[in-house]
């Protein structure tokens, strides 16, 4: 059901194109806030609102051959890369019609053919396997960009420290995106983190960026100049994305009833909404149609994802195990 007239099947070269993304991932999210509320989600999920600039910025600065590697607070980055909507609410639903027959949920939503290798519930988890796609990439000649999205809390993490080193050494086609929306999960970022982003990346010899993670303009300007140094082969790079999160770590915390940021706070992130200023880039009532058209989307979408099926509690020892994988020269079988 995914229109080939929407950006999510026919890319984000506009600025109508990308306003129309971010209000899908953020409309896409408040709709799966409800579905936690009601029960339909079970486990709920660590909402994207607020940081939707960073997905659709970077993802516009993609090709379609282009990989992603994504995290927890995935659903805007498998959004802004082309997966179709429908599908991936079932999968957040656990149904059968879900991007991965409802297994991987919110945490694991992948599509290989969009070039989306997966969401990962592992902090830092998704570096080596960026850094594994784009060394498979060279070796096979092909003209592939791998990009690992992370947050700020992964910055201590010895795996993303790990393929900085290796992405360096080898020169890799490599994005590394750090979201850094000042908290992991309720610890203040500056209170865990000493030094940046940027100097872990100066370290390792990889350019870096820091970029305003609000305005969607400035992140696909900064992430066009790193894909296109890397696509040349100029080795990997990296963008530290200042930007919010609006909603808590989880929707748990609705329930915990935690206070770890003040209103004061909250409302100051608010008043940078990349959503108003991707809008005010359109003719006058431009974003007002596109909002309707996403509202419409979205509608099918729910009633796509609610009327799937539920998969086959004797079904449930399926896809374990890999098949159809080749050893490699030298190796035994």
């Amino acid at each position: 059901m995914t229109d080939p007239a929407h950006p999510d099947s026919a890319g984000l070269g506009s600025p109508a194109a990308r306003y129309r993304m971010l209000r899908l991932i953020r409309s896409f999210e408040e709709l799966a806030l409800g579905l936690v509320k009601s029960g339909a989600i079970i486990g709920g999920i660590h909402p994207y609102i607020g940081q939707e600039a960073v997905a659709v910025g970077v993802c516009a600065a993609l090709r379609p051959q282009d990989r992603i590697t994504s995290t927890h607070r995935g659903h805007g980055h498998v959004l802004a890369k082309g997966a179709a909507p429908d599908r991936l609410l079932a999968e957040l639903l656990g149904r059968t019609a879900g991007l991965n027959k409802g297994r991987g949920g919110s945490m694991h939503a992948a599509d290989f053919s969009l070039g989306i290798l997966g969401a990962n519930g592992m902090v830092g988890a998704g570096g080596p396997i960026a850094v594994g796609a784009a060394w498979s990439a060279r070796q096979a000649g092909e003209d592939r960009v791998a990009v690992a999205f992370f947050g700020d809390g992964a910055l201590n993490q010895g795996v993303l420290l790990e393929s900085f080193n290796l992405a360096a050494m080898w020169q890799l086609p490599v994005l590394f995106v750090c979201e850094n929306n000042g908290y992991a999960t309720t610890l203040p970022a500056a209170t865990a983190v000493a030094g940046s982003a940027i100097g872990r990346a100066a370290a390792f010899g990889i350019p870096a960026a820091e970029v305003d993670g609000m305005d969607t303009e400035a992140v696909r300007a900064a992430a066009a100049e790193a894909v296109e140094r890397a696509a040349g082969g100029g080795g990997p790079g990296l963008l530290e994305c200042r930007t919010y999160r609006f909603e808590g770590h989880h929707t748990m915390e609705r329930l915990m009833k935690l206070h770890y940021r003040t209103p004061e706070e909250i409302a100051d992130w608010r008043s940078l909404d990349p959503l108003p200023r991707a809008a005010a880039l359109l003719p006058h009532g431009r974003a007002a149609q596109l909002d309707t058209s996403v509202a419409e989307q979205l509608a099918a979408a729910q009633q796509f994802a609610l009327a799937s099926e539920h998969p086959d509690p004797e079904r449930a020892a399926d896809h374990l195990y890999a098949d159809g994988l080749r050893p490699r020269a030298g190796s035994t079988g």
